[in-house]
């Protein structure tokens, strides 16, 4: 290609030219958009306000729930507002955008699910020292090194997809995906993103390795279980996790690592969608609506005649603005009292309905 000037902007592609499917796309994304951000807001207040749910699978179940909340974001409310106006245009700093924090949220939602898959490995196959492997300084070390991995590597993608020189503006997908990108790039090369496709497909293989490894290490213990209730519930916690995790790996792979060209719009469209919406939206559902201890938790915050929603404010307006937000997320969601006790240096917090402490630094 010959026309090498400046791209200013982007033009996405339609899901119709028809006004009124055009509608019918935007109240669908839209339904889904709700569902996914109301689903993993109730897992976040639940695991946050309940002290029983303080543990490290809830834990990285709500940095997960976070990153699917942010997936959905980059992508959905911009093909909807594009549906709306009859608009098919990005300005090429929202692609620029959309293409990091696409990468990063994508990026740290599978490093969680690696994570989640060894804690589940520790806590049923070496359940004596689950608590010393899995404490509290291991837990947010682990979170922590998956989103700034996410994030450096959602950087090394954004810089090698943008540092080319573009000879179209249309992008055939309804949003800014790095191989339709690379398609409509000047080059015929791309060495600074085959080395970071090369990069990420690798350590992807390596942690998909590992989660069937940990699974499979797990359903061996688990034919050890003498009971059959055991049996069951061990499986029906941890097969829908190891689904979830296939059914993304396969079709980002498939999205991501296919041939440039020679592929039908048909086909890279659906998996892109499947890729960038059915996961947010299946892993409430996978891992809390079968989930006894948070279903409980939940029924405390969805509006009731008996219980209705509510958080005490005389225990929020009683702190100190200038304390860690931590407190408020153990206890804030409880109406029982709290006691403080004096310690040098410290002040602690009680919550009554679990033991649970939490050291705060004056």
């Amino acid at each position: 290609m010959s026309n090498t000037t400046r791209v200013n902007a982007f033009l996405l592609l339609g899901f119709s030219e028809i006004w009124d499917l055009q509608i019918i796309y935007s109240v669908i994304s839209l339904a889904i958009y709700l569902g996914v951000l109301v689903g993993n807001s109730l897992i976040i207040i639940a695991i946050a306000f309940e002290c029983h749910l303080h543990k490290p699978m809830y834990f990285f179940l709500m940095n997960l729930s976070l990153a699917d909340i942010g997936f959905v974001s980059v992508t959905i409310p911009k093909s909807i507002f594009n549906s709306l106006f009859n608009t098919r245009w990005i300005s090429y700093s929202e692609c620029v955008s959309q293409v990091f924090f696409l990468i990063f949220f994508m990026a740290s939602d599978f490093a969680l699910l690696t994570v989640m898959a060894y804690d589940r490995y520790v806590a049923i196959c070496s359940p004596l020292y689950y608590e010393t492997v899995m404490n509290k300084e291991s837990c947010i070390y682990m979170a922590i090194i998956s989103w700034i991995a996410a994030l450096f590597y959602a950087l090394l993608h954004t810089v090698g997809t943008f540092t080319m020189t573009f000879c179209s503006k249309i992008i055939v997908q309804f949003f800014c995906e790095i191989p339709q990108l690379l398609k409509i790039s000047c080059s015929d090369s791309y060495v600074i993103e085959s080395v970071v496709h090369l990069i990420g497909a690798c350590l992807s293989f390596i942690s998909f390795c590992f989660i069937i490894f940990s699974y499979a290490q797990i359903f061996r213990a688990v034919t050890r279980i003498p009971s059959m209730q055991g049996k069951k519930k061990t499986i029906s916690t941890c097969l829908p996790h190891f689904l979830s995790v296939s059914l993304f790996l396969f079709t980002t792979s498939f999205a991501y690592l296919k041939p440039i060209s020679n592929s039908p719009h048909s086909l890279n469209l659906v998996a892109s969608a499947i890729y960038s919406v059915v996961p947010p939206l299946m892993n409430p559902i996978i891992y809390s609506l079968r989930n006894k201890q948070i279903k409980t938790a939940l029924r405390k915050y969805l509006p009731s005649n008996k219980a209705p929603f509510h958080v005490p404010l005389k225990v929020i307006f009683s702190l100190d603005l200038f304390k860690p937000i931590n407190y408020i997320l153990i206890c804030a969601g409880f109406p029982g009292k709290i006691k403080q006790a004096s310690a040098p240096g410290k002040n602690r917090f009680y919550c009554p309905y679990e033991e649970y402490m939490f050291s705060i630094c004056d």
